[in-house]
């Protein structure tokens, strides 16, 4: 996209889990992410697992059940929806659930 572009935001594809890890570094570091993220396996597992490309927000309840799956990004996230989702499961977890 132009935006990456003008804001120096080219990468090239990493091609081991370590290239991949200094990649997310920019992600915290220099765009000042502060939500904890996890990172794919350079087989991209996750993202076959999920159907998560190109990026898409989930939110996993107890025992890895999805309690909340978005449309495909950037432009179909709705993060009050996942905040929603995340209200719910500490209810459930405060509620004893």
């Amino acid at each position: 996209m132009e935006s990456n572009r003008q804001e120096n935001l080219l990468f090239k594809q990493p091609r081991s889990f370590d290239e991949r890890k200094e990649l997310a570094k920019v992600l915290v570091e220099r765009l000042k992410y502060r939500m904890p993220l996890a990172i794919d396996a350079i087989d991209n597992r996750a993202d076959k697992a999920f159907a998560a490309w190109p990026e898409r927000i989930y939110v996993i309840g107890p025992g890895g059940r999805i309690a909340y799956k978005g449309d495909m990004g950037p432009f179909g996230f709705h993060p009050e929806e996942a905040e929603k989702a995340l209200l719910a499961l500490v209810g459930e977890a405060g509620a004893g659930g």
